[in-house]
């Protein structure tokens, strides 16, 4: 099993910057991506961005250049730096881990980006 425990959400005015964390538990030997999504009303959670072992990354196209994610040394907690925040950054995020073919999912921490 694996824990993951996000934090840093919060309410940003646009042009804003806010700085995501999850912190992994538990089985984290075996996790080979960790990542964020996000999922706001009325619409379907999707990919904002991940990190594989190696530090390969992937990001979504609305999020590219203003997003920035990345894990701490020891690999068990991923980060994602938010900046230029626009109002359809407004969404609850959501960590990931990916560890032999499972996910794991975190509580979710709420971005409210007013303009």
């Amino acid at each position: 099993q694996v824990q993951l425990v996000e934090s840093g959400g919060g309410l940003v005015q646009a042009g804003g910057s806010l700085r995501l964390s999850c912190a992994a538990s538990g089985s984290i030997f075996s996790i080979n991506i960790m990542g964020w999504y996000r999922q706001a009303p009325g619409k379907q959670r999707e990919l904002v961005a991940v990190i594989a072992n190696g530090s390969s990354t992937n990001y979504a196209d609305s999020v590219k250049g203003r997003f920035t994610i990345f894990r701490n040394n020891a690999g068990n907690t991923v980060y994602l730096q938010m900046n230029s925040l626009k109002p359809e950054d407004t969404a609850v995020y959501y960590c990931a881990a990916y560890r032999q073919g499972y996910a794991y999912w975190g509580q979710g921490t709420q971005v409210t980006v007013s303009s």
